[in-house]
């Protein structure tokens, strides 16, 4: 059994202000979910999210910054 590990990105888009999370979009293929948590907090707790739900959520943070 070959078990993979998050490989979590912060957004290109984040200035570092410490406002962020980041996310494990390679869990998807292989578990169906994106993990996301704080960046400033890697320790703490993780949403593991539908891949749709994390979609909504990409693009409800795009539309609210605009």
């Amino acid at each position: 059994m070959i078990s993979e590990s998050p490989c979590w990105v912060k957004s290109s888009y984040s200035d570092n202000g410490g406002d962020c999370i980041e996310a494990a979009t390679n869990l998807v293929a292989s578990r169906g979910v994106v993990p996301i948590r704080d960046s400033k907090d890697p320790d703490g707790p993780v949403l593991r999210l539908h891949p749709s739900a994390f979609t909504d959520l990409v693009e409800f943070a795009r539309r609210a910054t605009v």
